[in-house]
C-alpha cells in the first residue's frame, strides 16, 4: 500500500494537466467559431477587388515594366501603318552590330504583317541587298564624312514622301539616326536607344582600372560626364523613348528626368524559329570543324575579338588555368564565332581555343547547339546583347560580366547562369566554378535559360509589342484610346508566368 501512494499522487497533475486542456481547446473553438465567418467575409471581398483589377484598363504608355511581359493579339494588325524608319546603317549579310540586327529583325517583320515600311539610310556602293518584300522600300543616300546619315538629305526625301501621299503614320529612329533637332515636333516619333552616355560610366571605369602602367591615362569618365548632360538636355526633344533594358528605362526616368509616360522599355528579341535546340545541327558543326567529341565542355564566345568586349580580360584568365590546371586543359574546348585584333592571340592557346571566323545567322545557330555555355566578357554596359538571347533560345546557360543591363534583364538569377566581376581573379572563380558543376548542371540551367527567352526575348514579343507602341503614338486620333488601353488581367497572368 505504501508503495502505491505516489502512483496517485503524480496522477492528480496528469488530470490537471488534460483539465487544463480541455478548457483551452474550447475556449479557442469558441474563437475560431466567432472568426471565420469574418475571414470568409474577409477572402470574399479580396476575391471581388481581384475580379474588379481583371476587370480594369490601364493606359499602356504608363507600363512600368517591360512591354515583353504583356500578351497582345497574334492575328492580323487593326491598322495597316505607313512607318518611316532612320537608321544609320543597314545590315549587310553577318556584318552587323547589335543596332542594325534589331532594325533588320523588327521592321522585316514589320513588313510581313502588312505595314508600309520607309527606310531611310546610307549606302556607299550599289551592292546594297536586296528584299523581295512588297511593302519595304529604301531611300538611300551618301553617309557624311564621320559615316554618319546625312540628316539634311533624309529629312528632305521624307518631306517629299509626306508631300505627294499619305503622310506617314508613324517615324521611328534607331538611336540618334534622326537628331532631335529634326525630330522635336514630331508627336508620332520613337526612339529606340541601344545605349546611352550614362551607361558607359561604368564601361569607363571598367578600362580604366584595367589600365596598365604602360597605356596612356584616359579623360574618357571627365568627357563621359559631360556627354551625359548633353543627353539630359536634348533626349526630351523626341516624343517616346524606347529603352532596350530594364536598366536603362530606370535611367531615362529618374537620372534624365523623362516623364514615365514617355519611356517604355521593349526588351531585344531574336528569331525563336532559327534559335532553337537542334542536336542534329549540334552534331554536323562539330564534325565539320572537327571539334573533338571527348572534350567534356565546350565554351562559346561571339563577337568582335576587340578590347571592349573584353577579350583581353578573358584571353589572361584562360592563360593562367590553362598553365595551372592539367584537368582543365585536357577537357575543355573554347569556341570563338568572330574575328578581329586578338584573333591571333587566342590562336595562339593552341588545341583548346578554335576561332572559327565570322559564321552566317544558320550556321550561327549551329554554333550555339554545339556549345555547352555561352560566355560573354564584355566591358560595354550598354544595350541588351543579342548573344546571350540567341544562346537562351538555343537552350545555352550564360556566364557575363556584372552589368547591370544583363544582370537586371538577362541572367536575374542562377538558375539561367553566372556572372562575374571584370577582373581576372572574379572569371577565373567563375569558370572554374561551370567546370566543377559539368555539364548536367549546364543542361538544366539551360533549359530554365530558354524557358524565359521564350517568354521575353522572341522576336515575336518584341514585334508585337513595338506594332502597339506604334498603333497607339500614330496620327490616328479617332482609335488612338482603344490602341493604348490594355487590360490588367493580361498583364498579372503575363508577368506571373515569367
Amino acid at each position: 500500500m505504501a508503495k502505491d501512494q505516489p502512483t496517485m499522487f503524480s496522477f492528480r497533475p496528469f488530470c490537471f494537466m488534460i483539465l487544463v486542456l480541455s478548457v483551452f481547446s474550447s475556449f479557442s473553438l469558441f474563437i475560431w467559431s466567432q472568426y471565420a465567418g469574418f475571414f470568409d467575409f474577409q477572402n470574399q471581398i479580396n476575391l471581388q477587388n481581384q475580379n474588379q483589377n481583371q476587370n480594369q484598363f490601364i493606359d499602356i504608355l504608363s507600363f512600368p515594366s517591360a512591354w515583353n511581359h504583356l500578351s497582345f493579339p497574334s492575328g492580323p494588325p487593326p491598322k495597316l501603318l505607313k512607318i518611316a524608319l532612320f537608321v544609320k546603317k543597314w545590315p549587310h549579310k553577318h556584318r552587323a552590330g547589335g543596332l542594325e540586327r534589331h532594325a533588320l529583325t523588327l521592321h522585316f517583320a514589320l513588313a510581313k504583317r502588312g505595314h508600309e515600311l520607309h527606310i531611310f539610310t546610307t549606302s556607299l556602293n550599289s551592292s546594297f541587298p536586296s528584299h523581295a518584300i512588297g511593302t519595304l522600300y529604301f531611300h538611300l543616300s551618301e553617309p557624311t564624312s564621320g559615316g554618319y546619315l546625312d540628316h539634311n538629305v533624309a529629312w528632305e526625301q521624307l518631306q517629299s514622301l509626306n508631300s505627294t501621299g499619305k503622310p506617314f503614320d508613324v517615324v521611328h529612329t534607331e538611336s540618334v539616326g534622326l537628331t532631335h533637332t529634326r525630330a522635336r515636333n514630331l508627336t508620332n516619333l520613337a526612339v529606340t536607344w541601344h545605349g546611352i552616355a550614362y551607361e558607359c560610366f561604368h564601361s569607363d571605369i571598367i578600362q580604366e582600372l584595367l589600365r596598365t602602367p604602360e597605356e596612356p591615362l584616359a579623360h574618357s569618365l571627365t568627357e563621359r560626364g559631360m556627354k551625359v548632360v548633353q543627353e539630359v538636355k536634348f533626349f526630351p526633344d523626341y516624343a517616346h523613348h524606347v529603352a532596350t533594358s530594364d536598366h536603362v528605362g530606370d535611367v531615362l526616368k529618374r537620372i534624365y528626368m523623362i516623364p514615365e509616360e514617355r519611356v517604355h522599355t521593349i526588351l531585344n528579341g531574336v528569331d525563336e524559329e532559327n534559335f532553337k535546340p537542334n542536336a542534329a545541327k549540334a552534331k554536323d558543326f562539330m564534325k565539320k570543324f572537327g571539334i573533338p567529341q571527348s572534350k567534356k565542355l565546350v565554351f562559346g564566345m561571339a563577337g568582335r575579338l576587340v578590347k571592349d568586349k573584353g577579350y583581353p580580360l578573358m584571353f589572361e584568365a584562360l592563360v593562367q588555368i590553362l598553365k595551372e590546371n592539367d584537368s582543365f586543359r585536357e577537357n575543355i574546348i573554347v569556341l570563338i564565332a568572330g574575328d578581329g585584333p586578338w584573333r591571333d592571340r587566342y590562336k595562339s592557346l593552341g588545341a583548346n581555343v578554335l576561332v572559327l571566323g565570322p559564321l552566317e545567322p544558320a550556321q550561327l545557330a549551329s554554333f550555339y547547339n554545339a556549345i555547352d555555355i555561352f560566355l560573354n566578357p564584355t566591358l560595354r554596359a550598354q544595350g541588351l546583347d543579342h548573344t546571350l538571347i540567341e544562346a537562351m533560345l538555343s537552350g545555352k546557360p550564360l556566364m557575363a560580366t556584372r552589368v547591370a543591363s544583363i544582370t537586371g534583364s538577362v541572367i536575374v538569377g542562377t538558375e539561367v547562369g553566372y556572372t562575374f566581376s571584370p577582373t581576372v581573379a572574379s572569371l577565373k572563380v567563375a569558370l572554374y566554378r561551370v567546370w566543377h558543376d559539368g555539364r548536367g548542371v549546364l543542361e538544366r540551367k539551360g533549359q530554365l535559360a530558354r524557358q524565359r527567352a521564350l517568354q521575353l526575348f522572341t522576336a515575336t514579343k518584341m514585334v508585337a509589342a513595338y506594332e502597339r507602341l506604334f498603333l497607339c503614338i500614330s496620327n490616328d486620333g479617332e482609335s488612338r484610346d482603344s490602341y493604348c488601353t490594355y487590360q490588367s488581367s493580361s498583364i498579372e497572368m503575363s508577368r506571373s508566368s515569367s
